[in-house]
């Protein structure tokens, strides 16, 4: 992965570059499981996006969670409309990597991914995770509604809690509403099952819930 911007800050709506129209190509069907990447979803399906680092080991700790129809990496919670990697990785769109999850909640519920989120990446560390730095790698939770917001701010309470116990620092996971998901260029995609032994530099605080 590309080291990013070592600037820490956000830009400012007049300093994000301006992106394009044009949207990203994207695949027909997930590498792994054949599912569809993309929109309509089978009825029935709910949707998550988590920003937790390096989107390429972040997006297979999700595609291996049973109950998960299909996962995808992207851009979120940035400016810049349709950003390339290249840009995303300047600092200057103020995106965060993320993954896409689309998941059967009779058999995975929104409070266990929130749980898989926090057990796979060091939620305290701010505009990085671990090695790669920059406002890219920032820890993310992004809702689609009222009840998912609902849980996600208890399920972070619980976690801060056992954070604190072990003398670990606050949370600085941003908990805000989903706005565009942004497909990722389509080598991201699925990235370390094709290539498995690609890098991945998640690492959690090794609490557990």
């Amino acid at each position: 992965m590309l080291s990013g911007n070592k600037n820490y800050n956000l830009p400012d709506v007049e300093e994000a570059l301006p992106g394009r129209e044009q949207k990203m190509p994207v695949a027909d069907s997930h590498f792994v499981n054949g599912n569809t990447l993309t929109e309509p979803f089978p009825q029935g399906l709910s949707k998550a996006i988590f920003g937790l680092g390096c989107f390429w080991g972040a997006e297979k700790k999700f595609w291996l969670q049973q109950g998960v129809y299909t996962t995808a990496v992207g851009y979120a919670a940035g400016i810049t409309k349709n950003p390339t990697y290249q840009e995303v990785c300047s600092g200057m769109t103020g995106h965060n990597e993320v993954v896409l999850v689309v998941f059967d909640e009779s058999v995975c519920s929104y409070e266990q991914l929130l749980k898989l989120f926090f057990e796979s990446h060091n939620p305290t560390q701010g505009m990085r995770q671990g090695n790669d730095k920059g406002t890219q790698y920032r820890s993310g939770i992004y809702y689609f509604s009222e009840q998912q917001k609902i849980i996600a701010d208890s399920i972070k309470s619980s976690y801060q809690e056992k954070l604190t116990q072990k003398g670990l620092p606050e949370i600085t996971t941003e908990v805000i509403e989903a706005t565009e998901f942004y497909y990722a260029e389509d080598y991201h995609q699925q990235y370390l099952a094709k290539n498995p032994n690609g890098y991945c530099g998640l690492g959690g605080t090794g609490v557990t819930f």
